[in-house]
């Protein structure tokens, strides 16, 4: 199963070799030489680990990010099995099972109107999305990874605007479920979204978003965002049942896996 061709990918981290040959002439002279090699050291790995060639400029990590969509593996980006160590309500753990994987698509159709018409400054190259389920199959979570042709500076304000008007709270600006038949999801609608999270990334052209529900099909008058739902006093019936911990859980572990993927496939060998 692939969102693309999978053949040659290479999911390894590889480790940059660096050597610097020093003769120092005196203590003073190589503690001042090291010293300043370190900090060289720092900002080179700090450009790398963002993604920022270090000009201002959108790195390769950025654009590596750009092309997965179409060169990763299903089982790079949603696995068919995901632990939760400590990510269930106070701090206990979980496990989700992938039960079922969308062909990738544009985004017809794939956001509220609302919520499309907020991502159309960076527009939609694909849409990847799966939607997995918890060891007992009470809950159901849709996880999607939105790539868009936005570059750094329209992701970076499309991530001030969400942050700055708290767009990622809004029930109007929720992210839709993809539901399959004949899965423990088949029941999981527009009405069935009890809580979700949604984050624009600034070191990649993604938009990573995570929507739960419960898997009997009840619908849901009051969504609460994950966030407020996994808060310490929050009393909503999906915050009671753990759901924000659900959406923010599985969010929190397939945007790792990105940045997993982006940073081995901007070190490969071009």
């Amino acid at each position: 199963m692939s969102f693309g061709d999978p053949e040659g990918y290479d999911g390894r981290m590889r480790a940059r070799p660096l050597g610097v040959r020093v003769r120092p002439r005196t203590a003073a002279a190589a503690a001042c030489l090291v010293l300043g090699l370190g900090l060289i050291g720092g900002a080179v790995t700090g450009s790398w680990l963002t993604g920022d060639d270090g000009d201002g400029s959108a790195g390769s990590g950025f654009s590596a990010a750009a092309t997965l969509w179409h060169s990763v593996p299903v089982d790079q980006l949603f696995p068919p099995t995901l632990q939760g160590t400590g990510a269930g309500p106070g701090g206990a753990d979980r496990s989700w099972t992938r039960i079922a994987v969308a062909p990738d698509s544009g985004c017809t159709d794939a956001f509220d109107p609302l919520l499309h018409k907020v991502l159309a400054p960076v527009g939609c190259q694909r849409l990847l999305r799966a939607t997995y389920t918890d060891a007992t199959q009470t809950y159901v979570t849709t996880v999607g990874l939105l790539f868009t042709k936005g570059d750094s500076a329209s992701m970076s304000a499309l991530a001030a605007r969400f942050r700055d008007e708290h767009l990622d709270r809004r029930t109007d600006l929720m992210p839709r479920p993809y539901a399959a038949k004949g899965t423990a999801a088949a029941g999981f609608g527009d009405k069935q979204r009890a809580t979700w999270t949604i984050s624009v990334l600034t070191d990649s052209p993604v938009v990573a978003y995570a929507v739960s529900g419960w898997a009997d099909g009840r619908t849901v008058d009051s969504p609460q965002p994950a966030a407020d739902a996994t808060g310490s006093a929050a009393t909503t019936a999906p915050a009671q049942a753990g759901l924000g911990n659900e959406a923010q859980g599985l969010a929190d572990r397939i945007e790792r896996r990105l940045r997993q993927t982006v940073s081995s496939a901007s070190e490969k060998p071009s």
